[in-house]
């Protein structure tokens, strides 16, 4: 299908951004990872549970070929198949029954599906697509964000800026510190999200083994599940109905949807200092920012990566209020939900390549930051009064509030009133050290720690 006439963006206009997730959530990955759990469940029938004859040496590879080489084409007969079954997994069981027929593996095809119910496939297959996509590239992409979050702090840990708390002027920080309070925040979820462990069953029809059990009660199923799914390196469900609790995968949502609501708070920042002009778009000559206004150099990586991550957001907060929820052992609304996956993730991997995109092409506007700093002297005020109480001047805040509450103060009005104060000259000393450009704190310390710890980390 040409991409310009797909209904989806994700399909069209941000088809190559979102590529990488094509083989872990297309309707083609999802058919591949479900024959790849019936084969190697065929497999584990025989190997470990001894209800199936010993494969040849050359029986095995070729069961795990039927993988390996699935085709398109493999794929669209299996659809083609589920036109008449209406049921997506029998279809892909009647599919390897006829690849089996006619060939060694013949007398074993009974085995296939042996005892299963649809979902002890489908959600293994979902658990790995899940753990897959984010060891492979959405916390790699996530960990591009964090990188280059660090490398700009470092450069700009000295670069002071106004701070602004309420949208109003505040005690001065600095660029490189405000960027590194994010680098830790993104680095907290993405450890989160590394160190989740997808869950998975195989119970049965309603979580008990009944078919199992009553066809082959000498066999510890309990224990043959647990293994089976421990072999995907997932953590076996044990106690179900006919589907595993969708908890654990809602906890895995809910951490990516703080994660994205932490970059929506970066580029709505980094929006506003834009435009304030404390940070520059790179220009690029040939692009245009505005079909009328030839001036224009708009924030639009930011712009879009906010408007992606509300989408994926919507959805993963869908995925929380109905996934926990299925009518008595098993209703169908769960599958079309979960089809949605690639979509919610989509969305993500699309912003977070923008918010890379933009982090790349900007720069500090040092003077700007400076003049404004300049201009606001009333910033030290906190500092003052601190210092002043310290000293036992009574009353500080409020001599501070009167002087400075909802005005502007020059360098030369702060000046003028440190030399009208009463108080011994080493406080004086210590009041007309101050400035709006130095007045940072720990701001540089702090960006070190966290740049120093995240390199640790990697």
């Amino acid at each position: 299908m040409d991409e310009l006439l797909a209904i989806s963006p994700l399909d069209g206009r941000y088809a190559r951004e979102a590529a990488p997730l094509q083989n872990y959530f297309s309707e083609f990955a999802y058919i591949r990872d479900r024959i790849r759990i019936e084969i190697d469940y065929l497999i584990a029938l025989s190997r470990d549970a001894h209800l199936v004859r010993a494969f040849t040496p050359t029986e095995i590879p070729h069961l795990q070929s039927l993988i390996s080489n699935l085709s398109l084409d493999d794929a669209r007969a299996i659809k083609h198949i589920e036109q008449t079954t209406r049921h997506d997994v029998k279809a892909i069981e009647q599919f390897l029954r006829a690849r089996l027929d006619n060939t060694s593996l013949a007398d074993v095809i009974e085995w296939i599906h042996f005892g299963l119910t649809s979902e002890d496939v489908n959600q293994t297959a979902h658990a790995l697509a899940l753990r897959d996509s984010r060891d492979r590239v959405l916390v790699p992409a996530l960990d591009k964000i964090i990188a280059r979050l660090g490398a700009l702090a470092q450069q700009y840990k000295s670069t002071p800026m106004l701070a602004r708390t309420h949208g109003q002027p505040a005690v001065p920080t600095t660029l490189g510190k405000e960027l590194a309070v994010f680098v830790a925040r993104l680095r907290a979820q993405r450890d989160i999200l590394r160190a989740h462990r997808f869950a998975a069953k195989l119970t049965g029809a309603v979580g008990n083994f009944n078919a199992l059990v009553a066809t082959a009660p000498h066999v510890d199923w309990l224990a043959f599940s647990a293994q089976f799914i421990r072999a995907y390196d997932l953590e076996p469900c044990l106690v179900t109905t006919q589907l595993a609790p969708f908890d654990n995968w809602v906890r895995y949502f809910d951490a990516l949807h703080l994660t994205n609501s932490i970059l929506i708070d970066l580029a709505q920042d980094l929006w506003r200092y834009i435009s304030d002009d404390y940070l520059k778009p790179r220009v690029v000559v040939s692009e245009v920012g505005s079909s009328t206004m030839p001036h224009k150099v708009n924030p639009i990586d930011f712009e879009n990566a906010e408007g992606n991550l509300g989408i994926a957001n919507a959805l993963l907060e869908q995925y929380a209020r109905k996934l926990p929820i299925s009518r008595l052992q098993r209703d169908l609304s769960d599958s079309t939900v979960r089809r949605t996956f690639g979509t919610a993730l989509g969305h993500t991997l699309v912003a977070y390549v923008n918010v890379v995109r933009g982090l790349e092409r900007i720069e500090a506007n040092v003077d700007k930051m400076r003049a404004d700093l300049e201009a606001h002297w009333q910033v030290l005020a906190e500092a003052a009064q601190t210092i002043l109480r310290a000293a036992g001047v009574r009353d500080a805040y409020d001599q501070l509030k009167v002087l400075t509450r909802g005005k502007e103060f020059s360098a030369n009005e702060y000046h003028a009133w440190v030399e009208s104060l009463t108080v011994d000259e080493s406080v004086k000393a210590r009041l007309r050290a101050l400035s709006p450009l130095t007045y940072v704190g720990l701001a540089e310390r702090i960006v070190e720690d966290v740049v120093d710890s995240e390199a640790v980390r990697q």
